[in-house]
């Protein structure tokens, strides 16, 4: 009877799912996770962290309070989702393409004599940050929030350079293409993003600020729960395809989306349809950047989705608080793609951000 038992006992735990535990690939990248998640605490403006792997959460904290699935203000983050919409709009032929010149779509706001290089920029130009206008962002804000009508103040910006040249960071570029995409589907920009993006599980918009017009402010202001941000990259690492297999947007609009265009002057790095681009240990890593350090990394190489939300109201760029977060992504990637592996090292505390009397000013409004 006792052997019969045992026998029974043994069955029944050898059917039991194997657990992950750090003698596994999948419990040591876990425990290196927790670990860099452990120090990232540090991290004085960071409220939280998510981190996926080929679609799946494998880790996410939420620090003084905060939680991942709290709406929060995502800032100029939200310029990636600007460029999503341009990008179906032009999978759909609502829009013509990169190359569509703006003036004829906004042709009611134009300045009564405008510049002749006005009628150069084009779609492509806006999602570039290279307009040529004066930038509406940074010292500028203030002045061109308070200003009656948004999309004719950016629109009366003196050229500063030629369009297509320079890139000239201005929340005023993304705000014309929500005004645009409000103009030639007749909906909202709310409207078309919750109806395109419907298929894509866990992506909502929690509220977002609009122009004395109801236009919706083309990126910034704009709330959504880090686990909503995590959604929308998600979109981008599967190539346009959301998790029932809909076909959201092209690859081919994330690849010109991904593909280098300009240099930010703030940081050096490489921009494209409203994606920053840079190398962050070793790896390929498109991002999206908001004031005070609301990040969407995503490392098409490693299958890895990372998002991190701070305190919106201090400044990230010359506090050195973005560099930390850079070094945050950086130890993530290593976990991710070091510890699964025999012998890999253990990982490290990040690098000592530069001073923050060398940091450059956050582009961001």
């Amino acid at each position: 009877m006792l052997i019969r038992s045992l026998l029974i006992l043994a069955l029944a735990v050898a059917a039991l799912p194997a657990r992950a535990t750090t003698e596994t690939p999948e419990g040591a990248r876990a425990a290196a996770l927790e670990a860099v998640l452990d120090r990232a605490a540090d991290i004085q403006p960071l409220e939280t962290v998510v981190v996926a792997v080929d679609g799946e959460r494998v880790a996410e904290r939420g620090y003084r309070g905060h939680r991942v699935t709290a709406a929060t203000n995502i800032k100029s983050a939200s310029k990636s989702v600007i460029s999503l919409l341009v990008g179906i709009a032009i999978d759909r032929g609502v829009l013509e393409g990169p190359d569509q010149p703006i003036a004829p779509l906004l042709a009611r706001d134009l300045p009564a004599n405008p510049d002749p290089r006005l009628a150069t920029v084009t779609i492509g130009n806006l999602l570039s940050m290279q307009a040529g206008l004066e930038r509406t962002s940074g010292a500028n804000y203030g002045r061109w929030v308070s200003s009656g009508n948004w999309v004719r103040a950016a629109l009366a910006q003196p050229f500063v350079t030629e369009p297509g040249a320079e890139m000239l960071y201005s929340t005023g570029s993304t705000h014309l293409l929500s005004a645009i995409l409000t103009r030639v589907t007749g909906q909202s920009t709310l409207s078309l993003a919750r109806d395109w993006l419907a298929p894509v599980d866990d992506f909502a918009i929690a509220a977002w600020e609009r122009d004395p017009q109801g236009i919706y402010l083309g990126g910034n202001q704009m709330a959504m729960s880090p686990r909503s941000l995590l959604a929308f990259g998600e979109l981008y690492r599967t190539g346009g395809r959301a998790p029932d297999g809909t076909q959201v947007v092209s690859t081919a609009w994330i690849e010109q989306s991904w593909r280098q265009r300009t240099n930010s002057r703030f940081t050096g790095d490489g921009y494209g349809y409203g994606w920053f681009l840079r190398d962050i240990a070793g790896e390929p890593v498109r991002y999206a950047w908001g004031y005070g350090g609301q990040m969407l990394y995503v490392v098409p190489n490693l299958d890895l989705t990372m998002v991190m939300t701070s305190d919106d109201t201090a400044p990230a760029g010359r506090t050195g608080h973005r560099d930390a977060l850079h070094g945050l992504a950086g130890e993530i990637i290593t976990a991710v793609r070091d510890e699964a592996a025999p012998g890999a090292a253990a990982v490290g505390p990040p690098e000592p951000a530069p001073t923050a009397s060398s940091q450059p000013a956050d582009p961001a409004p």
